[in-house]
């Protein structure tokens, strides 16, 4: 679990709850527009639907599963995998990552390590691999589309409603204060729906998955690295200096020190 994703948004829900409290006295219901919600999650669905094809609109889930759990391996921790398989391979030859392989629960180090132990060409393995991360690049580009398109158009689609009510309010200035009233909490409480969707929601999740699509492909480099260095056989310490490239100096330094 991303404490930092559940605790983010759960610090965004009280701030809007609590300021909506204290605006409405507690008659949450002013804020409820049905012609509103119509409008602008119909209208984002509908933008959704004719941007995007139906494939990435059914991974979804997985976007959501993404932004609230990073399983991914950290830089620091894919430095110190690197160097103990790097060991092994310099103490036991490389066929002794074969029962390594097993253990390791990232598919794209699983598949690197094993053309290595299969004898495969140096070129082979790393056009293979930058091959994985491209795919990795476009399917995560795909999930900070999706996001960025509710960011664009949802404030839209809210401005849209807006402009419905302005026309029924004027449409209906014979109608009395009450009806007037009425067009004109659609036209305000619908603009806010858009901007809470875009702003509150959909941007900061769509910003997280960039960061975390970030972080992968940069894990993904470095794996890369490693699996080359070992299938060349370079010294376990020229090995995990190539991996220590990636890594911050600040963290470069901790490390070094814990070791």
């Amino acid at each position: 679990m991303d404490k930092a994703s559940v605790v983010g948004s759960i610090i965004g829900v009280i701030a809007c709850v609590t300021v909506m409290y204290m605006a409405s006295h507690g008659h949450f219901m002013m804020f409820y527009s049905e012609k509103g919600l119509i409008m602008v999650f119909g209208g984002t669905i509908s933008v959704l639907l004719m941007a995007m094809p139906i494939e990435n609109i059914k991974c979804v889930p997985g976007y959501i599963k993404r932004f609230l759990f990073n399983k991914g391996i950290s830089t620091i921790e894919t430095v110190k995998l690197m160097s103990t398989l790097s060991d092994k391979a310099r103490r036991d030859g490389i066929l002794a990552l074969e029962n390594e392989i097993e253990k390791i629960e990232d598919p794209f180090l699983a598949k690197g390590l094993r053309m290595a132990v299969d004898g495969t060409d140096e070129e082979i393995i790393e056009t293979t691999l930058r091959l994985e991360v491209m795919a990795i690049q476009q399917r995560h580009a795909a999930g900070k589309k999706f996001f960025d398109l509710i960011k664009l158009y949802a404030p839209g689609y809210g401005l849209v409603a807006t402009l419905i009510g302005q026309v029924g309010m004027f449409g209906n200035l014979n109608g009395g204060i009450e009806v007037l009233g009425h067009m004109l909490a659609i036209a305000v409480v619908a603009t806010m729906y858009g901007t809470v969707l875009a702003n509150a929601v959909a941007g900061p999740m769509g910003d997280k998955l960039a960061l975390r699509s970030g972080e992968e492909i940069l894990s993904k480099e470095m794996m890369l690295q490693g699996i080359l260095s070992i299938q060349a056989g370079d010294n376990p310490r020229a090995t995990q200096e190539k991996m220590l490239a990636f890594v911050p100096n600040t963290a470069r330094r901790n490390m070094k020190l814990a070791a």
